[in-house]
């Protein structure tokens, strides 16, 4: 059975890490749990169907970020924040991480005493190297490493390459970050190629796709597959629909839907992000879809104030949900169908309860195991319009009307192709 391996010998960072919560349990049972989980928050709502699993549930996450500092004794590690901490637990492998992450990791450690480069220390705003980032197509064997930095002056950078390739020739990128900012975020906003094309590759229900360094790209790209395709089969497409894809990073729900649509917008505010959703819609031959650097809310209003037919909208929103503008924007198009894709099962909930209250119904809901052995489910879910629209947003969300503040396409974000 999936989950019997770590009952004789659990993880040996389990109680530090605090990143896989259900590494007690079977794989059988955490999906249970997950389910349990999505009911009761969902089931006032709507069917929720039962989990969406994975046949190997290990070894999944195609990205991967280290950070690098210093123990209490100022000794460099590498590794995990434990969790509501600062404190990095030093990991050497781990179950749910790519493989080739671990061993490339191992040898950045070795490296960095070879070339005495010292690694970042955030009391004293010292060293070097603050995280390397390891992003990999699942489907192509392509392989980033992103080395993240204090500062511009890479000590020896072309050397410390050249040794890492030599360790690693699968890698085919490596970018340089430069971060000197002091809160915690993980990447800066320079980059320099190091070597290679900057991004990777990798292939998804039959799509090819460029990922960047900062680029949205799903972790998990088996279970994104399973995840998407049920997204589209839950629009209902015939061919002829104008479909939204908003928040939709490097355009991965669009493209994909494209091929059943009669057109798609897809919004995404990243702009890293929408010129790797350009150069994939090109690269996979979509000429139906079209990009637009803008806040996913504000485009809406847009579309709404302009007259715009929308039969399907496509959300798939950050954790923290969809915003109130959004989801009055969606109100006023009133597409046919809502593809709602959460990764936060608590957040869904409660922009689907505003989105009742604005005159749709929740029909289903399927979660999806993105990300096994922790406490975290995505979801897919459906809502279509009531038989009489709830022209009242105001009054059942207490949000403001939005139409006088985006009118006509002037006031939409740059439409890229």
């Amino acid at each position: 059975m999936a989950g019997e391996r770590f009952q004789t010998g659990p993880c040996p960072y389990y109680k530090q890490c605090g990143g896989c919560k259900y590494l007690h349990l079977s794989y059988e049972k955490q999906l249970e749990e997950k389910r349990r989980t999505v009911r009761e928050l969902m089931q006032s709502h709507c069917k929720v169907h039962p989990v969406i699993g994975m046949e190997e549930p290990w070894h999944y996450r195609h990205k991967v970020i280290s950070a690098f500092g210093l123990d209490e004794r100022g000794v460099p590690v590498s590794g995990i924040y434990e969790e509501r901490s600062h404190r990095i637990v030093r990991v050497e492998r781990c179950a749910i991480e790519a493989p080739e992450a671990d061993a490339i990791l191992q040898t950045v450690r070795g490296l960095l005493r070879s070339f005495k480069i010292q690694v970042y220390d955030e009391d004293s705003g010292r060293g070097l190297l603050r995280y390397v980032l390891i992003r990999s197509g699942r489907f192509t064997g392509q392989v980033m490493v992103v080395l993240v930095t204090a500062s511009p002056v890479f000590p020896s950078r072309r050397n410390f390459v050249e040794a890492l390739l030599k360790a690693h020739p699968e890698i085919t990128t490596v970018v340089q970050n430069v971060n000197a900012r002091t809160d915690s975020l993980i990447l800066g906003d320079r980059y320099q190629t190091l070597y290679g094309k900057g991004y990777i590759e990798d292939a998804l229900c039959g799509c090819r796709f460029r990922i960047s360094p900062a680029s949205f790209y799903q972790v998990n790209p088996v279970q994104a597959q399973k995840l998407y395709e049920k997204a589209v089969e839950l629009a209902g497409l015939t061919g002829k629909e104008t479909a939204v894809d908003a928040y939709c990073g490097t355009g991965t729900i669009g493209i994909v839907a494209a091929g059943r649509a009669g057109k798609v917008l897809g919004v995404e505010s990243n702009p890293e992000a929408v010129r790797d959703a350009v150069a994939n819609a090109k690269e996979n031959g979509v000429k139906n879809i079209r990009f637009y650097r803008d806040d996913a809310g504000h485009f809406l209003k847009s579309c709404a104030a302009d007259g715009e037919r929308v039969d399907v909208l496509f959300l798939d929103p950050p954790r923290a949900g969809s915003s109130p503008e959004f989801l009055e924007a969606a109100s006023l198009l009133r597409p046919s169908r809502i593809v709602y894709v959460s990764c936060d099962p608590v957040t869904l909930e409660r922009d689907v309860g505003l989105l009742e209250k604005a005159g749709y119904w929740a029909r289903e809901v399927w979660p999806v195991d993105m990300f096994p052995w922790t406490g975290s489910t995505e979801a897919v879910c459906l809502l279509e319009p009531k038989a009489k629209p709830q022209k009242n947003f105001r009054r059942n969300g207490g949000y403001r009307d939005g139409r006088a503040e985006a009118k006509g396409k002037h006031a939409k974000g740059e439409g890229i192709h």
